[in-house]
């Protein structure tokens, strides 16, 4: 029986990868940027659906990450409240780090990365693709299970908005830049430290503009300086890191 699973999943595999580079290979000639666009994001969620570690690993890291900090702590609302922000920040960008390195691995590992960098469509339309992708199977969920860990660390009623906004702000950036580093190791076999080192620097402006608004937001000032931060950091990545992952990908690829 076992020997029997072993053999249907690799024929799973296989016939995941054929159909994954028969797609990027065959039917993007025909296709307008739009549909290539919409075909390689749906390929990534479904790929994505079937393999669900990929969707429920960073989940759990982050949900325990942060249920670890009142048992280490102590249970002190007002302790808790002061440094939730920096808990859960800390914690999403350490699950987004975690859920990276599968970005372009599987594609690289099956030969799909090559047919798509073959592709007549521009490579940073399709990396563009494949980066919102993995925000909406990593950083979306995160969005939505933050403010109920919030109330676990006490968090400001005031301070809500402000972690709602920046978490929709910040974690798009964290997955483009991230995307950068993905692309520069990928031909690594074991670079996952090397894309720690190359990604938590770049984490850091979101990391402090992120926490400060929930601070400021926490005493009832305006926080709209860090926000506008925020999103020049996202308007700034969203411009440039997809030009920058396809071109680390071309020479990762040599």
């Amino acid at each position: 029986m076992t020997i029997k699973s072993e053999l249907t999943e690799q024929a799973e595999t296989s016939l995941e990868s054929s159909e994954k580079i028969t797609m990027t290979h065959s039917q993007m000639k025909s296709l307008s940027y739009r549909d290539a666009f919409f075909l390689v994001l749906k390929r990534d969620i479904t790929i994505a659906l079937r393999h669900r570690d990929d969707i429920i690993n960073p989940l759990l890291f982050f949900i325990i990450v942060v249920t670890l900090f009142p048992l280490g702590i102590g249970p002190e609302a007002n302790t808790l409240s002061q440094i939730a922000p920096g808990i859960i920040w800390v914690a999403a960008l350490l699950a987004t780090l975690l859920s990276l390195d599968r970005l372009f691995k599987s594609d690289y590992n099956d030969g799909s990365l090559e047919q798509m960098l073959l592709s007549p469509h521009p490579i940073f339309l399709l990396v563009l693709a494949k980066v919102v992708a993995h925000w909406l199977i990593t950083g979306l969920p995160l969005i939505f299970i933050a403010p109920l860990l919030a109330v676990l660390l006490h968090l400001n009623e005031q301070s809500y908005g402000a972690l709602i906004l920046t978490l929709l702000l910040g974690t798009p950036v964290l997955s483009l830049l991230g995307a950068v580093g993905v692309a520069l190791t990928v031909g690594i076999k074991k670079g996952g430290v090397l894309l720690s080192l190359l990604v938590l620097p770049l984490y850091i402006p979101v990391l402090i503009f992120a926490t400060s608004a929930i601070d400021t937001a926490s005493i009832g000032l305006p926080y709209s300086g860090q926000l506008a931060i925020i999103a020049a950091l996202f308007f700034g990545s969203l411009t440039l890191a997809p030009f920058a992952v396809g071109a680390a990908l071309k020479v990762s690829t040599n």
